[in-house]
Order: structure tokens, then sequence, then C-alpha cells
């Protein structure tokens, strides 16, 4: 049997270099072994760590390398070992679009010998070692440009002339050359990871967002009244007051005629029922085209600068689905699915039916045909000043169209963000964040209590998840009126809006409901609300004295007044000795902004408990006072310590900021 080297290269299909001796294994991030991107945001570090050893006891190095992919050219950067041949490196994510990483490693010669040299003892060693050293600094300076040459053939003359054992160490062991010599090192027995990675940089709105949804059609001045994009116009001091950024508009097309559903889902609508915008197309057109009730594409051209000039981005809801009188189902019958009796397939999921919606054969044999419409629809939105859509459904398309779609619209538009309404399985929704949605919905509104909130975010922000999987979370939908915010009364709204705003760093309400309060369902056990907007035009009186505009304004401050709520990663949960109380932190990295939130979670009865706090590993002396700035109410309290009490009403929350104690040159001591 051939064993040679050359007959096992050929055998594996490689090239075989035998002189390579590391190793490079575990890399991360990595998600689904490179499959997919990880997330950043700009401005973000890009941390990575691998293990990379090799046999023997030769010293390593490591470089992180990277490159946007705009680049042509590769960066590096050092990577440092952590413990137990665990390497880590990083660098910043400067741009939006997608950058690519891997690692490298090599057994660096000259590291090894100055490793040993500094260990050596006995002067004819160090005096043979010596001469082994300038060679090593000789090879060093022919990779090296001119003026570094220089230096280095200067550093192993000075090393080969040394007069004594003192002199050889001094010389031999000069950090300054010692780091020069480092930028030009023997790489040819590289190690290189056998993947690029790849992570994908989107704007900051990514990580931290304030969302407002709101249907256009109810925004009209008088009772009765159609809303235009005209009357959105005077919403938007209202919506920039109470701390919003991003404004979501349910879809803004014309609503189909044919099977229009009525006020409360009802199948017989009256002649001047409006029907549910989720119907989209009629003959006024489809996906393209806005209902003519709003006004005209110059109206929302309009809306789109007057909201930016504000720092409110309009986001569209993106719905793939269709009227039964949408133009495609007259131009395209092939992109849907007909029935045995010739009728085309409408939208299902048992015992639920949707008679006025259509939904697109992913399986059709037109589907390239289909993928290049629905993709230029994404397209002309983008074109009209759209940068975020809201993605209804998105699990009810296909997996193969999004991941498509989306990386071709990013690597041409890498300031578009899209949010993924998935209300699905677990995997499935972790599915469509990999295939490179923005943002997720996630399962918030139905975890109340204390463990099941802790598990939750627990996964969401502290697993390996969170390298692709970005929550927002939204206490309320549309089509979600939990049970706690039917019973709960106002307790309840302040307390899941408290929770929503603080546990993540992206959040939004469906309002004016939620600011409202409103709560009534269609009939007990149903999530429905009564007379759902989804279906008729409601009026909304938004200067109500009971609205909570004062109080979301105030925790949406917070939120912006500190970078810790800007961010989900450092979210831990803290000790309570009540279960209907929850607390958890939340820093920066250099523990600049701290802040610690306490929430009851019971609408209807004060609540009270001792609260674990870890102040040393927050640089706080225990014997000493130190003041929490509670940015709800204004109050400070004093701690002592890492247990203390606290005492809350029903469904209301403490937001503190920790201050620390400073003294000034006057010996006088104040907190900041």
């Amino acid at each position: 049997m051939d064993l040679s080297p050359a007959t096992a290269a050929a055998a594996t299909g490689t090239v075989l270099e035998g002189r390579v001796r590391a190793v490079i294994e575990t890399v991360r991030p990595e998600v689904d072994g490179g499959r997919f991107p990880v997330k950043r945001v700009v401005g973000e570090r890009v941390t990575v760590e691998a293990d990379a050893f090799a046999d023997g006891h030769d010293t390593l190095a490591c470089v992180l390398r990277y490159r946007h992919e705009a680049d042509a050219d590769w960066s590096e950067a050092a990577m440092r070992p952590i413990g137990n041949d665990r390497w880590r490196g990083a660098f910043e994510a400067q741009k939006p679009g997608r950058y690519r990483y891997t690692v490298s490693a090599w057994v660096d010669h000259f590291l090894s010998w100055r490793h040993d040299f500094a260990r050596r003892e006995e002067s004819e060693d160090i005096a043979v070692a010596a001469r082994a050293g300038a060679a090593l600094i000789r090879e060093a300076a022919g990779r090296a440009e001119a003026a570094d040459a220089a230096r280095l053939r200067g550093w192993a003359g000075d090393l080969e002339g040394a007069a004594d054992t003192q002199a050889r160490r001094r010389v031999a062991l000069d950090e300054e050359l010692a780091a020069l010599a480092g930028r030009w090192p023997d790489r040819r027995f590289a190690a290189t990871y056998g993947r690029e990675l790849a992570v994908v940089v989107d704007p900051e709105r990514a990580r931290f967002s304030t969302w407002y949804e709101m249907f256009p059609r109810s925004a009209g001045s008088r009772p009765g009244r159609h809303g235009t994009f005209r009357d959105c116009e005077k919403r938007l001091d209202y919506i920039a007051s109470m701390g919003f950024d991003v404004l979501y508009f349910t879809p803004i097309h014309p609503i189909g005629r044919s099977r229009r559903k009525g006020r409360n889902n009802a199948l017989d609508p009256a002649h001047d029922d409006v029907g549910s915008p989720w119907a989209i197309g009629s003959e006024a057109g489809g996906h393209k085209a806005i209902l003519p009730e709003l006004g005209t594409l110059e109206d929302f051209r309009r809306l789109v600068a007057r909201a930016r000039a504000r720092g409110i981005e309009i986001a569209l809801d993106l719905a793939f689905q269709c009227a039964p009188d949408h133009p495609y189902v007259s131009e395209h019958p092939e992109w849907f699915r007909q029935r045995p009796d010739g009728t085309v397939q409408y939208a299902e999921n048992p015992p639920k039916r949707y008679q006025d919606i259509y939904p697109f054969d992913f399986e059709s044999e037109a589907w390239p045909a289909l993928w290049e419409e629905l993709k230029s629809v994404i397209e002309y939105w983008i074109a009209q000043g759209v940068r975020i859509f809201r993605v209804d459904n998105p699990h009810t398309k296909s997996f193969a169209f999004w991941e498509w779609a989306i990386a071709d619209i990013k690597s041409r538009h890498p300031e578009v963000l899209l949010l993924s309404e998935a209300f699905t399985r677990p995997k499935v929704m972790h599915r469509l964040a990999k295939l490179g949605f923005s943002q997720s919905y996630t399962y918030f509104a139905w975890r109340n209590t204390k463990r099941e909130l802790t598990e939750y975010f627990t996964e969401l922000c502290g697993g390996e998840d969170r390298e692709y999987l970005r929550p927002n979370v939204w206490p309320n939908t549309p089509d979600i009126l939990t049970e706690y915010l039917q019973h709960g009364g106002r307790p309840a709204f302040c307390a899941r809006l408290l929770l929503a705003a603080t546990l993540a760093a992206s959040y939004g309400i469906y309002g004016p409901a939620f600011e409202l309060l409103e709560r009534a369902p269609r009939e007990p056990g149903s999530e429905e609300y009564l007379d759902s907007e989804k279906y008729q035009i409601r009026e909304w009186d938004i200067d109500r004295p009971e609205s909570l505009r004062e109080f979301i304004a105030r925790v949406n401050a917070i939120r912006r007044d500190n970078p810790a709520l800007q961010r989900d990663w450092s979210l831990a949960f803290l000790g309570v000795d009540n279960d209907l109380l929850i607390a958890y932190r939340k820093a920066t990295d250099d523990l600049s902004n701290v802040v610690i939130t306490v929430v009851n979670l019971d609408p209807y009865h004060r609540q009270a408990g001792w609260l674990e706090f870890d102040a040393a590993a927050f640089g706080l002396d225990t014997r000493a006072s130190y003041q929490m700035h509670d940015l709800v109410s204004g109050a400070r309290y004093l701690w002592h310590g890492s247990r203390n009490f606290v005492e809350l009403a029903p469904g209301m929350g403490h937001v503190f900021r920790l201050r620390r104690r400073v003294r000034t040159e006057r010996d006088f001591d104040y907190f900041m």
C-alpha cells in the first residue's frame, strides 16, 4: 500500500503542505458552520474567538483577518490568548454592508526564540541563542520595508556584537524592537481557517428602535372621515413627543371589494365597510399603488420627508398576498393555487378562514417570475424613500425566496431593515432571522410570570442565538390583545410598557389603542379587539386625560438618555424574594451607565421585597452608601451593600440609574 504524502494528498483532494503545524478550530461567532452571517450595527466591535494550537512547545501567532465585501484587501487584528489555547481578537464594523472574516495562525519562530531566551540562564547558552536570534532578525529584515529593514539589521548586529551576557539579554529583549520584528513574521506555513465567515452590518436602528404602529385611515380629523397622509402629517408631532423613531403603517394599498370583510370580521359587509388593509389589490392597483382615499404618491413622499425631519422613519407593511380582485390574479393566474372546482385557493388556518385573501403559490412553475416581481415591490418603495419594512407572516412564504431577495436588496441598499412578523414555531422564527431579517417579533406578549420572562429573555439575550436574532417586543398588536391587558387595567398597560422598553433595545406598541388603554375583546376568551381597526375606521381622541402619553414619553426619554438600555447583551436578572417582583440590570461595557429595573407584575396589589445586587462587582464600596436615582419618578434613594428593600404600587416600576459618589478637591461629595 502506497502511504506517501503525495498519495495521501491526492486521495483527499488537497494540496499537502506538511510544514503547516498550526490548527484552528471552534471559531465563534459562527452560525450553522458559516452557512449564515451574524449581525452587528455600524460602530460595534465584532469580537471573534478561536481555538488555535500546534504540536510541540513553539509559540503561536494568531490574527483575525477581515474585510468589507466592497474592499479588495484584507485587514488584520492581532488575536490574544485568553487561556486553554483559546484566542480572541476584534475589529470595528465601520460601515453598513457585509464583512468577511476568518482566522490565521502559524508557529512563530521569532516569538518562540524570544520566549526561550528570556528563560535561559547560562552565559554560553545565551551567547549561542543570541546568534540564532540575530539570524531570525535578519530574516525578518529581508521581509521588511526599507526603513524597518535597516533598523532590524542594526538590531541583529547589536545582538551579535554585545560584549557580555547582560548586554545580550538587554538587547535581545528590547520591547520596541521585538514589536518591530513582529510586524514582519514568517507566514509561509500559516494555517487559515477553512471558511470565510460573514457579518451583516446594519444601521444603528437595527439594534435600538422604538416603534409606533397606526392605521393611516383612522387619522382623520372628523368622526367618520377617512384619514389621509396629510392627516398623518398632523400626527407626527404627537408621535415624536412620545419618543418614537419608527412610525409603522399598516398596508396603504388599494383594498379589494370582492369577499370584503365587514366590521368585526363579518362575512356580510355593509356597502360602506372599508375592509381589511391586508386584502391588497383592486381595480385601483396592487402592491405598487396607494389607496386613493389616503392620497397620492406625492403626498406619501412628502410625509416620508417630513417624518424624517423629525427623526422618524416611516415603515411600511410588506404583505405578500392578494385580494381576489388584485390585478395579479387576472394577469398571472399561474402564481396562485387552484382548488378542484377551478377557483383560487384563499388563505386559511383552520378554523380561521380569510376568504378575502389569496396567498401566492411558491411552488408554481412560474416561481422565477413571481420572485422577481415580489422583489420589485420592495425596490419600488425603497425608491419612494422607505428604508424599513415590517413583513407580514413571512413564515408562510418561501424561505429560499427571502434569503435570495433580502441578500440582493441589502447588497445594494444596506441601510434597509426588515422586521419579521412571525408568531410561529421557534425554529421557524429563528430560520427567518438567519435568512436575513434585521429584527424579529417575539413571544413577549404571552410571557407574563417572573419565571417565563426570566427564562425567555435569558435565552434571547444570553445565548448564541443573539448573534443573528434581534428581538423586537410588542405588548399589543392589532391581532393581539392579551388576557393580562384585558383584565389588568391601567397598571397592566404600565407594567407591560416598562418591561418591553427596558428588557429589549427595540420595542413597539400598536397605538393609539395602547396609550388609550383599549382592552375590550370581541368575545370572551378572544385576543381580537372589539370593533377592530382591521375592519373599520376608528376615531381616536388622543387628548383623553387617561391617556398614557406622558408616561410613554417619560419611558422613551429614559431609553434615549441611557446607553445601557440601547443594547440587549448585558441583560442580567437580579434576585428578589417575591415572585411578583422582577428585577434586572443592564450596563455599558465600561460600567459608566448602569440601569436597574424593578417591575411589579401584579396589576392589582402593592408588592414589596428585598433585592440582591452585587454592588462590589460594579466597583462600589459595600461598606458605604450609594445612590439609586429612579428615572421614572425622579426620586433618589441611598442603598447600602448588596441587599435593599423595594416596594411598588400595582403594575408600576422603578428604573434606577446607579449614581456614583464623587469627591471634589474641596472634600465635597456628590453623586453622578
